[in-house]
C-alpha cells in the first residue's frame, strides 16, 4: 500500500516485478486494497494502468524501533564506502537521532560502538565523521539521470585530452571501492564502463536518439548471449567474486542458497592486458570454477600458468 501510495499511476508489471509475484496475485492483492477503500482508478489499453486519485491516503510515517536500527546501520556499514550527496548525510544522520526516544539514542551509539564492518577504522569511532568521498560528478549524473538517460559526457582520458561522447545511461555502480558508469556509446556502437572521475561536463543531450531504449537493451541482450567466456562458480567461486570482480559482470545464481551462480563476458581476444588480467582473477576464484565456454586465447595463458590442460 505504501508502494502505491508513493506513485501517482503504476501498472501491474511493475508491481510483478517489484515484488516478485505473479500476475495472477497482483492482481489478486490489488483488488483486495481496493476493497479496504484504498482509491484507484483504472485505465485498460496499451500503456494504461493504475491511477492514485490522492496521495496522502495513508497516516503520517513512523518508523519502529527495528526500522530506525535498520537505517542507522545502514549509515554505519556505508562510512567508509563512496556515497553520493554525501554533504547530506551529517543532517540526516542528526535527524534521525532526533527523532528517537532517550532510549533508542543510547541504543544507537551504542550500535555504532560495537559494530565493525569491512574497511572501517576502529581507531576513530567518531558517529559523525565523514571520512569518504565520491567523485565530484557523482551527484550532476545522478540527477541528471533520473530525469533523461541520454546524456552527453565529457570523457578526460588525460589532463588536457578529452572526448566528448553522446551515450545513453545504463547503470551507475560502485565496484571495488570506485564509481563507474554502464553506457551505451552511440558513436562507437559499443558498451562502454566508464570511471565517474574521469568525466566532466555531464548534461543532457540535444542530439537525437539512434536507437531507442529497447532497441538498446535488445543489444545488450544479444551481446551477453553471443559472450565468449561463460563460467559457471561454486559457493567458494561465488564469496570471492564478491570480493572481487571486474566491473559490470552481473552474477545469476543458479543453485538454492547462493549455492552456485554463473557468469557471461565478452572478452577482447586481441587485448593480451586484459586476456592476462582475467586468467589471473579466474584462478583466484578456486577450484570450483567450470568453463562453459572460454576461448582458446584465455585457455592456453591458464594452461601455462597452471601446467597442466583445462577439462
Amino acid at each position: 500500500m505504501r508502494y502505491i501510495n508513493n506513485r501517482a499511476h503504476f501498472t501491474i508489471a511493475e508491481i510483478q516485478e517489484e515484488f516478485k509475484i505473479s500476475r495472477a496475485t497482483a492482481i489478486r492483492d490489488i483488488n483486495e486494497i481496493q476493497a479496504l477503500g484504498f482509491p484507484l482508478t483504472t485505465e485498460l489499453g496499451r500503456g494504461g494502468g493504475y491511477h492514485v486519485l490522492q496521495n496522502q491516503y495513508l497516516p503520517a510515517v513512523r518508523f519502529t524501533p527495528e526500522e530506525l536500527k535498520a537505517i542507522f546501520i545502514s549509515f554505519i556499514a556505508s562510512k567508509n564506502s563512496q556515497l553520493p550527496y554525501l554533504h547530506n548525510r551529517r543532517s540526516i544522520t542528526e535527524k534521525l537521532i532526533g527523532i528517537a526516544s532517550q532510549t533508542q539514542q543510547d541504543e544507537l551509539i551504542e550500535l555504532n560502538n560495537i559494530l565493525l564492518f569491512e574497511d572501517t577504522n576502529p581507531a576513530n569511532p567518531n558517529l559523525l565523521e565523514l571520512d569518504d568521498a565520491a567523485p565530484a560528478e557523482l551527484n550532476k549524473l545522478i540527477s541528471l539521470a533520473v530525469r533523461d538517460k541520454h546524456l552527453r559526457l565529457t570523457y578526460e582520458l588525460s589532463p588536457g585530452t578529452s572526448q566528448l561522447m553522446d551515450v545513453f545511461l545504463l547503470h551507475i555502480f560502485n565496484s571495488n571501492a570506485r564509481w563507474l558508469v554502464e553506457v551505451y556509446d552511440f558513436d562507437r556502437d559499443e558498451f562502454r564502463y566508464l570511471p565517474v572521475e574521469m568525466l566532466r561536463d555531464s548534461a543532457i543531450s540535444e542530439e537525437a536518439m539512434k536507437w531507442s531504449e529497447q532497441e538498446i537493451l535488445h543489444k545488450k541482450l544479444v551481446g551477453a548471449r553471443s559472450s565468449n567466456l561463460v563460467v559457471k562458480l561454486d559457493a567458494t567461486g561465488i564469496r570471492r567474486f564478491k570480493r572481487l570482480h571486474p566491473p559490470g559482470i552481473i552474477l545469476s545464481f543458479t543453485g538454492m542458497f547462493q549455492s552456485s551462480g554463473i557468469f557471461n563476458v565478452q572478452l577482447d581476444v586481441t587485448d593480451t592486458e586484459e586476456l592476462a588480467y582475467y586468467a589471473d582473477w579466474l584462478l583466484f576464484l578456486g577450484k570450483g570454477v567450470e568453463f562453459e565456454r572460454i576461448p582458446d586465447e584465455l585457455r592456453l595463458i591458464l594452461e601455462e600458468r597452471l601446467g597442466r590442460s583445462l577439462g
